[in-house]
């Protein structure tokens, strides 16, 4: 029987308008036949002609294979909810200085621990470009630039796994750290489980899948143009930080805050992300956030063997300071419970 292959993949997902954008299948394509535009229809990948299996009749099937938004997956949706199998829930902070960290900066205390500690070899995270705030995915193997792009600048779109394959087939990198939203945490696991022959090299390259919690992600082009720009006139290089917590908050260099209530942007949210009831990233090693902990801490869930060793590596070099009875469960609850009846509906 014949893979699916880019054909099934583009009728099922692309076309219906449930592509989550995680680059899972850019990634993964051996013919790198797979790419995103940055033009009005840039919501899903296109493919650029050639396919191995289509084309040439070459088994092949891994862009199918990889996706979290297949009809094959789509029954696990619905599941995936809540706060999901977990071992420990606490808050916690960076135990050194991280100057543009967001909430605690524990997730770049865990990775900046892991990287020195050689327990990891590369991180693909994203970063923005600070004059246009435009994301990409990149892979970082240095622990000076890890503290350098630390922040949020999920809240932008950007496909981040599509930067492993530079990692993995180009830098041949053995160990690899992801971090990423929900969707994205979703195909990196579903790399590391599958028996797919060209998903494994992935999956036996990803060490630590970190997700982090998220409510939707925005068009680039349309926060900035439409909302940030036009409407705020705030130009892109005047922004620092932005954060969701029930609202967009933009910090601005000169250290004014501007706040966007989030109906206000719901014409910016990536349509895939209305197939998503996942908040808190339930198929991650770790899941990180700022809801339900005090200003200055992070959330941490600590949901595998493999997240709870990177936690007590970080505790033991006091990387990472845990704060007793700071974390509370309501909020992250409540907000779980709003994400996920979008599937329900």
């Amino acid at each position: 029987m014949p893979e699916k292959n880019y054909e099934n993949l583009k009728e099922e997902v692309w076309d219906t308008g449930i592509c989550s954008g995680c680059g899972a299948c850019v990634a993964v394509c051996p013919a790198d036949a797979i790419i995103f535009t940055h033009d009005e229809n840039g919501d899903s990948p296109v493919q650029t002609g050639y396919c191995k299996e289509v084309t040439d009749s070459v088994p092949c099937g891994a862009c199918y294979a990889v996706c979290p938004r297949t009809a094959t997956q789509d029954k696990f949706r619905v599941e995936k909810t809540g706060l999901g199998e977990y071992r420990d829930i606490f808050a916690a902070h960076a135990g050194f200085a991280v100057e543009k960290r967001q909430s605690g900066g524990a997730v770049t205390a865990i990775l900046v621990n892991a990287l020195e500690e050689g327990l990891i070899d590369a991180v693909v995270t994203v970063t923005a470009d600070p004059w246009t705030q435009r994301p990409q995915s990149v892979v970082i193997t240095q622990t000076e630039a890890l503290v350098a792009t630390a922040g949020s600048r999920y809240a932008w779109w950007v496909p981040t796994l599509a930067a492993l394959k530079s990692a993995v087939i180009t830098q041949k990198m053995e160990h690899i750290a992801i971090v990423g939203v929900p969707c994205a945490v979703s195909a990196a696991r579903m790399m590391k489980t599958s028996d797919h022959d060209l998903l494994r090299p992935f999956g036996r390259a990803i060490r630590l899948i970190v997700g982090l919690f998220c409510t939707e992600t925005f068009d680039y082009e349309m926060l900035i143009r439409d909302k940030i720009m036009r409407e705020l006139a705030i130009e892109p290089w005047q922004i620092s930080t932005l954060d969701v917590r029930g609202k967009l908050i933009i910090e601005c260099t000169d250290n004014t805050v501007r706040e966007i209530p989030l109906p206000d942007l719901e014409d910016c949210v990536r349509r895939g992300c209305q197939a998503c009831g996942d908040l808190t990233a339930v198929d991650a090693d770790i899941s990180a956030g700022s809801v339900g902990s005090p200003d200055g801490e992070t959330t941490l869930i600590v949901r595998t063997p493999a997240g709870v060793g990177f936690i007590d590596h970080a505790l033991q070099t006091e990387r990472l300071i845990i704060e007793t009875d700071a974390c509370s469960l309501d909020g992250i609850i409540h907000l779980s419970q709003k994400k996920s009846e979008r599937i329900h509906k």
